[in-house]
């Protein structure tokens, strides 16, 4: 199974919630750190102010009405904003701001579900990726601190939707597997 972004989120959650399934082996590309993001974007205030009004919209039967207020560029329904942005919620996979900030937005256990896996897994960064806090080397070593059997690979010049570098990508996943 292979997913990038948010997507290696969701194969943590998946195998959380399902450990004994059909895939024997995972690529997790650029796992995100979106709380962290919208966190560091936002600012504290605004952050948990939409935080804490998403829930409310959420148990009105609102959940679906699009927020008016968060980033220039996004979208994103109150429901939307919740699952990614929520602290102790699910997509909180690789809470690196956390780390690097050393900001407690969690009450859970940091990495909680990466630390689950059991499968072999290969884990890719591009050198470049923007959404990774300026340092790859430190989110690769933070992610082999919880996993150090699984392989970790950084493509050079790649940004995270490693742009231009497709085929680095492909043959980087396709020798692993």
């Amino acid at each position: 199974m292979v997913w990038v972004s948010t997507g290696a989120n969701k194969i943590c959650v998946y195998d959380h919630c399902k450990p004994k399934n059909v895939f024997s082996k995972y690529v997790l590309l650029c796992g995100g750190d979106d709380t962290g993001i919208y966190y560091s974007v936002l600012g504290k205030e605004k952050f948990f102010r939409l935080l804490k009004e998403s829930e409310e919209k959420i148990k009105n039967g609102e959940g679906e009405d699009l927020i008016e207020e968060l980033l220039p560029d996004e979208i994103f329904s109150y429901v939307g904003f919740y699952d990614i942005a929520n602290p102790d919620g699910d997509y909180n996979c690789f809470p690196f701001s956390e780390v690097f900030t050393k900001t407690k937005l969690s009450t859970k256990p940091l990495f909680r579900y990466f630390v689950e896996i059991k499968k072999p897994s290969l884990v890719i960064y591009g050198e470049n990726d923007e959404y990774a806090w300026g340092d790859i080397n430190k989110v690769i070593n933070i992610l082999k601190s919880y996993q150090p059997d699984f392989e970790y690979i950084t493509i050079n010049d790649a940004d995270h939707g490693f742009t231009g570098k497709k085929k680095e990508l492909a043959e980087a996943i396709s020798n692993w597997i």
